[in-house]
């Protein structure tokens, strides 16, 4: 049960009403996020614009996004996030043994690009709280940004680190409001632990 209450969407007027109507266009139901996220005033209307222009297509491929995002789910431990990018990845058509590796990608045998993105997202996710600024100021140790480097184009880099940027505020975010699934579960390998 969500920690706070949810508004019912057919309460929505005006610029959040028309809103919740192009989300539930594209995907069959107003989502108990974008409930939550709508209850700013005005974020709800610039939420799914700058969600999909980090998500969708661009100069990063959708596979390492996507993978990419749930990595950063797992890594949070957040149960609604993780459901819902177990359900992208597969709609995406991602192979279901790339998608399970998530839970432990260093066992997994990934391609370079692949490999050098999740060193990253690990890295974003968890070190920036525990190094302190003088030791990094980027927070992310010098092997991984130089993998990262090799592997990738300073545009792609900066989509990249947007995305898990995004990803580790939507998964905290979900998380802490303990939002119901509005998606599958996910498969007992990704559970949170």
């Amino acid at each position: 049960m969500a920690w706070i209450d949810l508004p019912n969407p057919s309460d929505a007027d005006g610029a959040l009403a028309d809103a919740f109507a192009v989300g539930e266009a594209r995907y069959g139901q107003v989502l108990q996020a974008w409930r939550a996220v709508g209850m700013v005033d005005g974020a709800f209307e610039a939420y799914l614009p700058y969600l999909s222009a980090v998500v969708g297509p661009g100069r990063v491929p959708v596979r390492i996004k996507d993978l990419s995002a749930l990595r950063v789910a797992v890594l949070n431990r957040c149960r609604y996030t993780v459901s819902h990018r177990v359900a992208s990845a597969r709609r995406n058509d991602l192979d279901e043994t790339e998608i399970l590796a998530m839970a432990d990608p260093g066992a997994a045998d990934l391609d370079e690009p692949l490999a050098a993105a999740l060193a990253l997202t690990d890295a974003m996710t968890l070190s920036p709280p525990g190094v302190d600024y003088s030791a990094s100021v980027q927070a992310v140790d010098d092997a991984t940004l130089q993998r990262c480097k090799a592997a990738f184009d300073d545009a792609q880099l900066a989509e990249l680190t947007l995305s898990i940027s995004l990803w580790n505020a939507l998964a905290r975010f979900h998380r802490v409001l303990d939002l119901d699934l509005d998606m599958p579960p996910p498969p007992p390998e990704l559970e949170p632990r």
